[in-house]
């Protein structure tokens, strides 16, 4: 079987989800990777057939979505020729991480296409969402990535096709310590705010993780990394607790490690603003903004104990099997543009 594995390389988490799928993938299937879009700070470590700048989401320095910065770095006209151009007929299978440009080209070419992404769980009634603006942003998930049929992943098995997270190999069988120090991943905050709110508590440790710097230093009780896959992991393996953003694939791996977790959505982004509700639902600490006013939810937080209960066992391989060779009884139909 000839497949197209197209991924969204806005942000890590698909990357991450991605390199725990491909070695499953490529033993049973001819595979060819596509990646899309440009913000992903991490490698893939396989070869990659097709790249493009795709849709890829811009933030300003508050922690929100700057829309204003998309529309300007999106080449429409370039978009269309993609989707028009690009070779789907030459695959059995498109699965597609929410990557718009193979979709809308297999969707015209009548390619079947599964949609393998946490965003997709989203179109069900049965996960946690905010209340506002809730019919635009479904009309948005589901037509950003139009798919034949759709296997979600989410926090928890909200629906008959959602299933729990992908977690990574090296996260299962991490050996986890404490070292006291809390680990911090706000990409869409910039690093001066960051460490002029952590600044406000010298007590403890913080590590931040930029994507706006290549060298490492110290600033008083802060240390500033650059993004870096295993650097990362090594920090979430020895904290007390994580500080991030409300993706999906990070804290998952932090309730994976039984660490302890506080997160702040992105402004804007309706994914982010869903899982923020799913999280809360078990007891996470969110809040709506990261400036001074947050300090004393923080340092509730870090003199709680709490930290949630998950089961995330490894299904990983029987997901792609059922994907490649027994989807229906698996997969619900997705709404997708007529």
């Amino acid at each position: 079987m000839k497949v197209l594995y197209a991924i969204q390389a806005t942000g890590n988490g698909h990357i991450s989800r991605a390199r725990e799928v491909l070695p499953i993938l490529r033993k049973m299937a001819d595979v060819d990777i596509m990646l899309s879009g440009s913000n992903s700070n991490l490698n893939l470590s396989y070869p990659v057939k097709y790249r493009s700048k795709g849709l890829s989401l811009q933030y300003n320095n508050s922690g929100g979505l700057s829309y204003w910065e998309m529309l300007k770095k999106t080449n429409f006209i370039r978009l269309t020729k993609e989707i028009r151009d690009f070779p789907v007929q030459d695959y059995d299978l498109i699965i597609n991480d929410f990557e718009s440009i193979s979709a809308w080209a297999a969707w015209y070419r009548n390619v079947p296409c599964i949609s393998f992404s946490h965003q997709v769980s989203l179109l069900s009634d049965l996960c946690p969402k905010p209340g506002t603006w809730a019919p635009m942003a479904k009309l948005i998930v589901s037509q950003y990535a139009p798919a034949s049929y759709a296997v979600g992943l989410h926090f928890k098995n909200y629906d008959d096709y959602i299933f729990t997270p992908v977690i990574r190999k090296e996260i299962r069988t991490l050996e986890t310590s404490n070292n006291g120090h809390f680990t911090v991943y706000l990409p869409a905050v910039s690093d001066k705010l960051l460490m002029d709110v952590l600044h406000e508590i010298p007590e403890v440790r913080w590590e931040i993780f930029s994507r706006n710097i290549k060298f490492p230093y110290i600033d008083k009780n802060i240390t500033i990394r650059p993004v870096n896959h295993d650097s990362f992991t090594q920090s979430l393996s020895s904290c007390s607790g994580l500080l991030t953003g409300a993706g999906f694939e990070s804290p998952a791996e932090a309730m994976f490690l039984r660490k302890k977790l506080f997160v702040i959505p992105i402004k804007g982004q309706y994914e982010q603003q869903c899982n923020a509700e799913a999280l809360k639902s078990l007891g996470i600490p969110t809040a709506k903004t990261f400036n001074a006013s947050i300090l004393p939810a923080l340092k509730k937080w870090m003199n709680s104990s709490y930290v949630p209960k998950v089961h995330y066992p490894d299904i990983t391989e029987r997901l792609v099997e059922q994907i490649l060779f027994d989807q229906d009884p698996f997969l619900v139909p997705m709404f997708a543009a007529g």
